[in-house]
């Protein structure tokens, strides 16, 4: 066993998930005086916060999201140029770091933004592209929940196929189940019409009553 490569991966990991531990969305919340956590749907991430603090937020905190985990796989990059899949190590981690944050006693966001900035990091066209694609999804299906669970498959495909590098697709699909498993409680809210539709993007007041969500009036 070459220790001076598992050492390298194993800071890649580290790196990666401490930084996708800092979460934008929980500052926020607490400048604005409650805890993200405790609020809305308790997720720790873009959605949550547009529906708590408005979509200024919500739109910064998405941004902030995706350049934590591009950063990561810069970072991994620059720091272990030898090491092939630095930067897809660093990226994975942070989406993990995202999702269970020890600083937030693992609770954290859902992924859909921080899988967007691996994508960034990677390529920017594929960047473009798997956004498109996940618009596209979006405006089908109107659930946010399927786009990233669905994302979540395609992306590592995607990157198999136009890299060659099935290793890199195995560790892409890492966080596929915990995505999965974070959106169980919005994929059983869909039949119950309780879960928010993306349209409420853009029909807010009808989505809120639709669904019982009350927002924070703490802006």
């Amino acid at each position: 066993m070459d220790y001076a490569i598992l050492f390298e991966v194993l800071l890649c990991l580290a790196l990666g998930y401490f930084i996708g531990g800092i979460s934008p969305s929980f500052m926020i919340g607490k400048i604005k005086g409650f805890d993200i956590r405790q609020e809305g749907s308790h997720n720790a991430g873009a959605t949550n916060t547009m529906l708590m603090a408005g979509k200024a937020a919500g739109v910064f905190v998405a941004l902030m999201d995706i350049l934590k985990a591009a950063c990561s796989w810069w970072l991994c990059c620059w720091l272990f140029p030898e090491l092939e899949l630095a930067g897809i190590l660093g990226g994975v981690a942070c989406i993990i770091g995202h999702m269970y944050p020890v600083f937030l006693g693992f609770h954290g966001g859902k992924g859909l933004a921080c899988m967007g900035g691996v994508v960034l990091a990677y390529s920017f066209k594929s960047f473009l592209l798997m956004l498109s694609l996940a618009i596209l999804i979006g405006l089908i299906t109107n659930y946010v929940c399927i786009v990233t669970s669905s994302m979540a498959a395609i992306w590592p495909v995607y990157y198999g196929f136009r890299s060659g590098s099935w290793l890199g697709t195995a560790i892409l699909l890492v966080p596929l189940l915990p995505i999965i498993l974070k959106h169980a409680e919005n994929f059983r809210r869909i039949p119950e019409g309780k879960e928010l539709r993306l349209s409420y993007l853009w029909n807010k007041e009808a989505e809120l009553v639709r669904t019982g969500y009350e927002e924070v009036d703490k802006r």
